[in-house]
């Protein structure tokens, strides 16, 4: 598989990824737990790798 095309994802986006999965993470917090917390931590991953490629990039 070539994720090339994932490599090259600006941080900008990787950000915005996150704070969807943050905002969709607390529309179903109530609702199903699994869900809650899959968000969340694809949310912190998608921040995270966001960071990392910043930092990358300097």
């Amino acid at each position: 598989m070539d994720f090339s095309s994932f490599k090259n994802i600006s941080p900008i986006f990787l950000y915005l990824l996150s704070v969807i999965s943050f905002v969709l993470a607390n529309l179903f917090r109530d609702k199903s737990d699994f869900l809650y917390g899959f968000l969340l931590v694809f949310g912190a991953g998608f921040f995270i790798f966001g960071f990392l490629k910043s930092r990358k990039n300097k």
